[in-house]
Formats: structure tokens, sequence, C-alpha cells
């Protein structure tokens, strides 16, 4: 059998997809352990820092909300209340099992192209054949750790995504790398646990987001300052709302604002716990790190050009993802070859989010420099699951419309025509 798409990834983006794909009577497959990013790669504790209003996964008929499900269950999702994201990954299950056809949560290992499509083949060998595909990979393939700590072994410096436990970390000296959301969290976790906590970061200060302005207001307060996804003002309300239109600014505009819009910063409801627990040292950039008596000697530049030494029993990198066409592990190298990227590394797609490569689509993160910040959020998914759908429908409808191109051997293969983005 040959599957209209497959869909690779079960996270908020690819769950999206994939109801709005059933819906629209295609021939799924659908690879992944869904939420498996929220349960396994973010420590017990933490909470969603987008509003609960702004975190739904999207259904065609909008059925399977979040607020549905606390619902369901006797919770509540109110604005400026943050929720925890154990309940968030429960409420991606939910979505799973109520809106989306059977999940195989096999790992995908290898996709490859070929004439009429691809074949994805999963962990255990079986081989899958596909007439599209889409990479809904989330962000574990992207993670990004400053290179001046990537040859320190494990045992001394992680990601903050390494870990939905802290607890191995209790009465250690932790250093947390970063001035964003993950890096101040974290470190007020380990606080709160026990262990001596600092954050260091290249910023100059610390950034914090203010309390949001209470949902309903005058009409001229909204006016002025409407409320969305991404947070209050015009400017976050067209990077959230209009992702179709941020796609047509110039590149650099778009690279510009997709490397520096809603940069780090941490929420309002962390910030007493990070200012009175934790040791702040903002405006350090490591120069060199080394192991030293059982942990770390990170020796510190400052802004100014002071040398400062931190010693710390273990590092952990809040640095964040880059998303780059060279770290698509899954793909062959022939077909990963095939991408056209962006000038950040990151690949570029057209208006439906289909890549270069005719048939092969990408949703969420990767995406961020093409259609804006909201990709980088559960906000982004709505958009991107309506959006692509119909893109693999077009690209199947396109499909008997074929090229011939020189095979081995001096030969003509017949591949999918591209389709101008």
């Amino acid at each position: 059998m040959k599957y209209d798409l497959v869909v690779v990834g079960a996270g908020p983006y690819g769950l999206s997809i994939a109801s709005h794909a059933a819906a629209a009577g295609l021939n799924l497959r659908v690879f992944g352990r869904p939420m498996a990013s929220w349960r396994d790669h973010m420590p017990r504790g933490m909470l969603l820092k987008s509003e609960p209003w702004a975190s739904n996964l999207s259904d065609p008929a909008g059925r399977w909300r979040l607020d549905a499900y606390c619902a369901e269950r006797g919770m509540t999702a109110r604005h400026a209340e943050p929720m925890p994201v154990e309940t968030f990954a429960a409420y991606g299950l939910w979505f799973a099992r109520n809106a989306v056809p059977g999940v195989d949560e096999r790992t995908v290992v290898r996709i490859s192209s070929g004439p009429g499509g691809f074949t994805v083949v999963t962990e255990d060998g079986q081989a899958v054949q596909a007439r599209t595909v889409a990479l809904a990979v989330g962000v574990m393939p992207f993670v990004e750790v400053p290179p001046v700590l990537r040859a320190l072994r494990p045992s001394l410096v992680t990601h903050s995504s390494d870990h939905s436990d802290l607890t191995r970390f209790r009465g250690m000296d932790v250093t947390v790398v970063g001035g964003g959301q993950a890096a101040l969290e974290t470190a007020a976790l380990l606080a709160e646990q026990g262990s001596r906590a600092r954050v260091l970061a290249r910023a100059g200060e610390l950034r914090w987001n203010d309390l949001p302005p209470v949902l309903e207001r005058p009409w001229w307060q909204s006016a002025r300052s409407p409320h969305s996804g991404l947070g209050p003002g015009w400017r976050n309300w067209f990077y959230s709302e209009r992702p179709n239109l941020f796609r047509r600014l110039p590149e650099p505009t778009r690279a510009r604002i997709a490397a520096t819009a809603l940069g780090p910063a941490g929420a309002w409801w962390v910030r007493d716990r990070v200012e009175r627990a934790v040791e702040l040292l903002p405006g350090h950039e490591i120069a060199s790190a080394r192991a030293a008596g059982g942990g770390l000697r990170l020796e510190t530049v400052r802004v100014d050009g002071t040398v400062c030494t931190v010693e710390t029993e273990h590092v952990i990198a809040a640095t964040g993802f880059r998303a780059s066409c060279d770290r698509f592990g899954m793909l062959a190298a022939e077909l990963r070859g095939t991408l056209a990227a962006l000038p950040d590394g990151s690949p570029e797609v057209g208006h439906d989010f289909e890549s270069s490569h005719p048939g092969l689509f990408l949703a969420g993160l990767v995406t961020a420099s093409g259609f804006g910040p909201a990709m980088r959020f559960v906000q982004g998914a709505t958009f991107t699951a309506s959006a692509l759908v119909r893109g693999v429908r077009r690209r199947l409808r396109a499909a008997p419309a074929s090229v011939a191109v020189p095979g081995p051997g001096g030969g003509r293969t017949a591949v999918p025509a591209p389709v101008r983005h």
C-alpha cells in the first residue's frame, strides 16, 4: 500500500496535521511517540509559558481544545494562570486518542525519495511507501550547545532538554547557561530542590515578561494593544495571526525578526523564584571550560573585558535549538542534499510548507524563518496544519505530472514535476 501522506512526528504540529489530513479523507499514517518532547524532555514542575487559550492543538472542527479537556476533568484553564506541562502533555495524548487515527509509536530512522514518492523506514526495518511526507519532528534534532562546551563529557555538561528529572543534582552546584525561560525556570527548580544554582548569561541584564493584561478590557485598550497567542501588542498580533503575510516580507527582514523577536525572557511568574534563590551572572560569556577536580572550571569574560572564574559541578546549557537542513538526520543524504536553504541554514518552504523537494513538507521550528515566530510555539500549529494539508492535496492532484531526468547509466527516470511556490 502507498499512503497519501505519512506524518513523521506526533507532537502538537504532527498531531494537528494528522487531524486535518484525516478530516480531508487522506489515506494517512502517523509515526512518533505522542507528545514525547513534553513527556520526556522537560523537568517535572515546569509550567507552560503560553496562555492556555493559545495552546490548543488543531482539529478542523475545533472540538478537541485544551479548555474542553480541562472541563472534562474538572480542571480550569484560565488566562494568566500558568499550567503544568504535565497537564499539557496529557491533553496532547487525549487529543491523539480522539482526533487522530491510530498513531504508530515506532521511530522513523530513514526517509528516501524515488519515483512517485518516498520510502519511510522504521526502527525495526519496516518500509512504508508514501506519496507525500510531512516532517513535524519538533525541536530535539536541533539541540544547540555552545562550541566551548561541546567537547566536555555528559557527566559534566548537558542540555536543558536532556532532563525530565532534576533530582540527580540535589545538593550539587549547578550553573545554567542562558537567559531565556528554559534557563531561568530550570535554575528556579534546581534551587527549590536544594541545589546551589546560578544563571550565567551573555546579555547584560535579564529580561522579564510583564503580567499580561486582563482578557476582557475596554475596547480602546484592546485597540491599542490587542491580545495574541504570542503576547499583547500589534507586532505580536501580526506574528501570531498573519504568518501568511509574514512570509511576504523581504527575506532579510524575515531572518532578522526570526532571530530576534520574542527573544530570551523569563515569565513574570518565575521572576521572584529566581531572584530570591539563584545567583545571577548576566553579562558573562564563557571563554573556556575544562574539567577540574570532579567538576568544571569556567573562564568567563564580562562585557567590560574583566576575566572571571566560575567553579561548578555541572553545567546545563539552556541555549535553545538551531534548525538547519544538515540536522535532518533521518533524511537520506541524497534527499537532504536537495533541500534549498535560507541564509541561516534553515530550509526554504513554500506558501503551503512544501520544501524545495516536491512532496516533502515541513512543520514547526524549522519554518520560523519563513512564517515567523509563531512557528516556535504551539500557537503556530493551527495555521500550519490547515495550509500544509491544502498543499498536500494540491501535490496529490499534481502527482500524475512528471518530468524525465537523467537516470543511472544514461536512462531516464520519471519524478514529480516541481511546483512553483
